[in-house]
């Protein structure tokens, strides 16, 4: 069985916690971020320190075709995927009638659309070989509305229902798609969705903790991954609550944090 996996996002936070177990794990990669300095150097750090193959692509997913330049590069390399990561994904914090409409647009282009094209390139592939895992990384706001954020909280919704439905249309074929829903995690994600300001925020988990939970569980095969026992106890406790009370307890939080 081939070992290599694509993943997105991959030059830093999360992204590249999962290069780095899957490369301890003696597997193969393709990395694929908009830094191509930071790539190259994760590439030279990991090639020597696990002597796997690393491969690495300057891209940005926000772009419309992404998706088929990235598979089309993959193929002309010689390479089979049999782990996809659709790690890649930013949000923004304002009010939405407020909002920059190119990043909203950029933000729907990469966390919905390049993962679910990414996906649907790398699946057939899979299915001929009876064997392939995809993990996608949603997040624990895939479970409510987001006002101030309210556009990054739906594509994760999308994420999250997206894998749910995939991983049960998939049983029995051998592949497996597993939901990972961190909560705030220790990477720029905040600074990028708040346009580099530090927001006030209590100390996160690292983002080893999440990729290597989130790693364990597609190595599983299991559909759906939240890591630590807050988040699980806030998701359990989210299916019971008015989705109309959970909106404004989320702006309530989200407001105080950033304004």
């Amino acid at each position: 069985m081939g070992n290599t996996a694509l993943i997105t996002g991959a030059s830093g936070g999360i992204g590249y916690e999962l290069a780095k177990i899957h490369a301890m794990n003696g597997g193969d990669l393709v990395l694929v971020a908009r830094t191509i300095d930071k790539l190259e150097e994760i590439k030279a750090d990991l090639e020597t320190k696990y002597n796997v193959r690393v491969f690495v692509i300057q891209k940005d997913l926000s772009l419309h075709g992404s998706a088929y330049d990235i598979y089309n590069k993959v193929n002309d390399l010689g390479l089979e995927i049999d782990l996809l990561i659709n790690n890649a994904g930013f949000g923004d914090f304002r009010h939405f009638a407020e909002s920059d409409w190119p990043k909203q647009e950029k933000m729907i282009n990469l966390n919905i659309t390049t993962l679910t094209h990414l996906t649907r390139l790398y699946l057939p592939d899979m299915i001929s070989r009876k064997r392939g895992k995809i993990l996608n990384v949603a997040s624990v706001a895939s479970f409510c509305p987001g006002p101030t954020m309210s556009v990054y909280f739906a594509s994760k919704a999308y994420v999250l229902s997206f894998s749910e439905a995939l991983a049960q249309e998939l049983k029995g074929t051998g592949i497996t798609v597993t939901a990972l829903c961190p909560g705030p995690t220790e990477s720029n994600f905040h600074t990028v969705a708040v346009d580099g300001r530090k927001p006030k925020e209590r100390k996160m988990p690292a983002a080893l903790d999440v990729a290597l939970y989130g790693y364990k569980a597609m190595v599983r095969g299991k559909v759906l991954a939240i890591p630590g026992t807050d988040n699980r106890f806030l998701v359990a406790l989210l299916r019971f609550l008015p989705r109309s009370f959970a909106a404004a307890a989320v702006r309530k939080v989200q407001e105080s944090k950033h304004l």
